[in-house]
């Protein structure tokens, strides 16, 4: 183990080790790794803290990880124990405490006997067999589902599992991107699949959206057993049927035609089947070349579908103009198959470096409509000043230090459905938006090179813009930013803080779990739990207020009020928020604050599946130092987890404990902070986008330069 997951276990700071390791001559020595960066021998580390009174302060799905990691030294895996998740997610926290208890033999018994009960709902799930060895891994397991949720424990263990099978390109497609795929299918469906599940991301949105009979397949066995155990925690009303094997060589589902096909598949594959498959009878637009496993993927969702049927697929933008492919791209379009792709800002799903690309595309119908045009829309261009217009920017951290880009998904997902749903209602009215959304009549999409990149095609309705119009924009803009930054000079002119002398100061920290069961804050689930979804569920009991908005991660990030709407699963007893409550972001980022205090905009609204809820007793916790400390970057780095997006364990930040009079001193000095960052970032919005409207009006030719600029 690392120095970093030492100081998660005692519960102190990295500094702290390394003080340990410089000053005790008996502290465990390394057992391998580098100088720079040592492993030590986890058992050595335990018993050196226990000797010195240090008990544990890791968290449930700490535990489990590390207990996942003992029993890999002996050759266990862990996907024997994705189904116990199942079985255990529908135990009550009663129970569930109670078989933690168990002695060591009774307690691989009883795990024995539920799983025994979940493989019955899993298909091919295979014999599992627990051995007393096991009896470790099973009581952190059982705690872990208890205190944090089936989802947590599913999550820690296909993560594990994907490193030991050493696997690669298995990503969870970001649950905003999924929702935007899902809802861009039209009308309601009750049949979807998607034929690279990897972890059931985009089925499990599909379910969100009342999607019944939930399908998928997947080449990697653990992420087919991970995404029916998921399927079945969030979408316990559902049909789902999930298979393993190569979709392209070997289809599941041969004879399945489903509503809609939703589908994130792998991308560059040169080793797809091309030899093997020349003569599929998939291939009804011409059979993809070998460079061209995508269009592969784009034919096998279409024979898929029944007729009228969409698929919504994730691509590259390679896909969209390689010469490789265009003699298909040509057939798509001229079919009426191909009806739109939408451009993703850099940053949306990994590979994060990539602007992806949203193909959607329609079974043609018999005697069906002849659709004459592609709609292109371009969210890349329209958000890219999203952060600073007031949108719902996300920086996500990634492992190793690798960052997405800044991302409005609120725009990016009006822009896109707006544009579609305009489109779909009826494509030969359709007038688009300048630069953003364009319909392309499929005779001009048919030249030598059937480019589809959506940059290039809604680039030529620029010109579109009024000039008069633009320059009353870009006067009011800038009469905004002269006067946000008289604002922000103000907010920064403000010294209420000062050095704290030759050393940092120092202090005990708790972590927020250790403060929840002392009663100093009250952690409320922002979804509610699979026990009681499955209650809900089988009742018939939905209990969605419509009438109530989201509060989003990205609206904290961008300080904006509730803008997300109550598509998940709410009820009656989900939590509301209250003016005082801490509200801190699930996903870890470094683009906006990750923490903020709620305010009157904030209260009523329901807090969204990416935001973590803490209520703290106004009588020994001040509101604002809780949100300070909780949303530092070092403290939500310590409390992270996950191998490409990293979402953050409420339970683990740590929190000083500090008299109440001195948390309010920090208290007031964070709320400073806000105030300077609300300020700094709205003069920011206004600069950017006054200087985007003046560059576009200078290049576009509605504007001109002042005479005495020569």
């Amino acid at each position: 183990m690392t120095a970093a997951e030492i100081s998660r276990i005692a519960g102190v700071t990295r500094a702290t080790v390394s003080n340990w390791r410089r000053r005790h001559d008996d502290f465990p020595a390394p057992s391998g790794g580098t100088d720079s960066s040592p492993l030590y021998d986890l058992e050595e580390v335990r018993a050196w803290l226990a000797s010195r009174g240090h008990v544990s302060a890791a968290n449930p799905s700490e535990e489990l990880r590390t207990t996942l990691r003992l029993r890999a030294r002996s050759g266990g895996g862990t996907s024997d124990l994705l189904l116990l998740v199942l079985a255990a997610a529908s135990s009550s926290a009663e129970e569930l405490t109670a078989a933690a208890r168990l002695p060591d033999p009774d307690l691989v018994t009883h795990a024995q006997r539920d799983v025994a009960t979940a493989a019955d709902a899993v298909p091919n799930a295979g014999v599992v067999r627990f051995e007393a060895d096991d009896a470790a891994v099973l009581r952190a397991l059982y705690a872990c589902v208890r205190d944090e949720g089936g989802q947590a424990a599913l999550g820690v263990l296909a993560e594990r599992e994907l490193e030991d099978s050493a696997a690669s390109g298995a990503y969870r497609t970001p649950e905003p991107l999924a929702d935007l795929l899902a809802a861009l299918i039209p009308g309601s469906t009750a049949r979807v699949l998607d034929p690279a599940c990897g972890s059931g991301t985009l089925l499990e949105a599909a379910a969100r959206r009342g999607v019944r009979e939930l399908y998928g397949q997947d080449n990697l066995p653990v992420q087919v057993l991970r995404s029916a155990v998921s399927l079945m925690l969030t979408a316990p009303e559902a049909e789902v049927t999930v298979r393993a094997d190569d979709s392209l060589r070997a289809d599941a589902f041969p004879d399945l035609l489903a509503d809609a096909v939703l589908c994130n598949p792998p991308y560059g594959v040169r080793d797809w089947g091309h030899d093997e498959l020349v003569y599929d009878p998939r291939w009804a637009y011409g059979v993809p070349a070998r460079a061209e496993s995508e269009l592969a993927w784009v034919q096998h969702a279409l024979a898929h579908l029944a007729p009228g049927g969409h698929a919504i697929l994730l691509l590259p933008p390679a896909t969209a103009g390689r010469a490789s492919g265009r003699r298909v791209r040509a057939e798509l379009v001229r079919s009426g198959a191909l009806r739109a792709v939408i451009a993703l800002p850099v940053g949306a799903a990994v590979p994060l470096h990539v602007g992806l690309q949203v193909w959607v595309l329609q079974r043609p119908e018999p005697g069906g409509p002849e659709h004459k045009s592609v709609l292109f829309v371009d969210t890349a261009a329209s958000t890219a000043t999203a952060a600073g217009r007031g949108g719902t920017a996300a920086t996500a951290w990634t492992r190793g230090g690798s960052r997405s880009a800044s991302l409005d998904w609120e725009g990016i997902t009006a822009h896109a459905l707006g544009a579609w749903r305009a489109f779909a209602e009826n494509p030969d009215a359709f007038e688009g938006e300048p630069g953003v959304a364009h319909a392309v009549g499929v005779v001009d999409l048919l030249d030598d090179v059937v480019d589809l990149t959506p940059a290039r095609l809604v680039r030529a309705s620029r010109a579109e813009i009024d000039p008069a119009k633009l320059s009353t924009e870009v006067d009011a803009t800038r009469r905004g930013l002269v006067k946000a930054a008289k604002s922000l000079a103000r907010a920064a002119g403000h010294e209420g803080w000062s050095a704290a002398g030759a050393d940092a100061r120092e202090w005990r920290t708790a972590t927020a779990s250790d403060l929840s069961r002392g009663g100093a804050l009250t952690l409320l689930r922002t979804v509610p739990d699979s026990v009681r979804t499955r209650a809900h569920a089988a009742s018939g009991e939905t209990g969605r207020p419509e009438t109530r908005a989201v509060l989003t991660g990205s609206d904290i990030a961008t300080g904006s009020g509730p803008t997300g709407e109550p598509t998940g699963l709410y009820d009656d007893t989900s939590p509301v928020i209250a003016v005082g409550d801490v509200l801190v972001r699930a996903v870890a980022s470094t683009d906006g604050p990750m923490a903020r205090v709620a305010g009157e905009q904030d209260a009523g609204a329901l807090p969204g599946p990416q935001v973590h809820l803490f209520r703290p007793d106004p009588k020994r916790l001040d509101a604002w130092f809780l949100a300070g400390f909780l949303g530092a970057e070092e403290n939500i780095a310590g409390a992270s987890t996950g191998s490409t997006i990293l979402t953050v364990s409420p339970g683990r930040l740590r929190v000083p404990l500090l008299p109440l009079k001195e948390q309010r001193r920090y208290g007031e000095a964070f709320r400073h902070v806000h105030a300077l960052r609300a300020e700094a970032r709205r003069a920011t919005r206004l600069a950017e986008e006054t200087a985007r409207l003046l560059a576009g009006g200078l290049t576009g030719g509605q504007l001109l330069p002042s005479p005495g600029d020569g």
